[in-house]
């Protein structure tokens, strides 16, 4: 299983973790970067995904997710194509970054790309069609795939 965790995913941990479905998600998501650690699945990244925990002000979050990456297994370069694609997704009327993070996923081949942005994750799926990437919240993603596995 090949998975691209975006930005949102990597920094729900430092979310307010009163919240239950925020601690939930954080839950999922320390789940699926251990799976990555003992090498059940995959971790796909990207260039973008690198560039925008870079560009993090907060130093603290940067360092962290920056210690995570050392278990991504394939990085996306953003070529030519992944720029084509990610205009061609932007016409769907996503952000740029977001498109982008797409056009990666789907370049790296990755089965899912993973987010905690709802108003990705609500227009991803409003054409999902269009896109050849599944895109799912973390959570309800894991519960899936663990019942599967367990049936």
């Amino acid at each position: 299983m090949k998975i691209y965790l975006d930005t949102c995913c990597l920094s729900r941990r430092f979310d307010d973790q009163t919240q239950i479905r925020i601690h939930e998600e954080t839950e999922a998501i320390s789940q699926i970067l251990n799976y990555f650690q003992d090498g059940h699945w995959l971790w796909i990244s990207s260039d973008v995904l690198v560039d925008e925990i870079e560009n993090n002000p907060n130093e603290t979050k940067r360092i962290q997710i920056k210690r995570w990456l050392i278990h991504v297994d394939q990085d996306v370069s953003v070529e030519t194509s992944e720029m084509s694609r990610g205009r061609q997704i932007e016409t769907l009327t996503f952000q740029a970054m977001d498109a982008l993070h797409l056009a990666c996923a789907e370049s790296g081949a990755a089965d899912v790309l993973l987010t905690t942005d709802d108003r990705l994750l609500n227009k991803a799926r409003s054409v999902q069609t269009q896109l050849n990437i599944e895109v799912d919240n973390p959570l309800e993603w894991l519960r899936k795939v663990t019942k599967n596995e367990h049936t």
